[in-house]
């Protein structure tokens, strides 16, 4: 006579006793962190990547935001009245004659790392002699704006496409050799 719940289809197994031995678990966590140990450089060097391009998207606003300023008011706001000219009139010459009454903007925005952007207008020289009307700067991962072409520039610029180069010159303008 065979013992109740002993059968052959369990091969010594009582039915009761399912589940996973220790050497399964420890296989599949194995696996588990192979697998993390592959995707997670690759998830972790696409958040610097989507931080730039907000960068440059904020970049794009402020920009759209000026532009309106210029036509309602015939010039770009100066350095010293900055970006906060965007949201309320500046109090400092010169005056803009058609300031918009709700404003240019709601507020200016963060750059994803947390730091001020940075204003500057007139901007500088291009490489092509063209002086800049404004430049608007984020200072990038390191919070500290660097001088382009230097070691370690990272920071993002009103002047650059999204792949960090300089935008082109016109068709027919040539850079200025030195």
């Amino acid at each position: 006579m065979q013992k109740k719940g002993k059968d052959k289809k369990y091969r010594g197994r009582w039915p009761y006793e399912e589940g996973f031995t220790l050497i399964e678990i420890m296989i599949v966590v194995i696996i588990i962190g192979l697998l993390a140990a592959l995707v997670a450089p690759r998830l972790l060097g696409r958040v610097e990547e989507a931080r730039k391009t907000t960068a440059l998207t904020q970049i794009r606003q402020i920009e759209q935001a000026l532009q309106m300023y210029k036509v309602d008011n015939g010039l770009y706001p100066t350095t010293e009245q900055g970006l906060h000219a965007l949201i309320e009139p500046p109090s400092i010459e010169p005056i803009p004659r058609n300031y918009h009454p709700q404003g240019y903007m709601e507020r200016i925005p963060k750059d994803p790392w947390g730091n001020d952007y940075t204003y500057l207008s007139p901007g500088n020289v291009d490489m092509y002699g063209r002086q800049r009307p404004y430049e608007i700067v984020s200072p990038g991962p390191n919070g500290q704006l660097d001088e382009p072409g230097s070691p370690g520039y990272d920071d993002i610029a009103s002047f650059e496409t999204s792949d960090g180069q300089e935008e082109q010159a016109p068709i027919g303008l040539t850079p200025r050799r030195r």
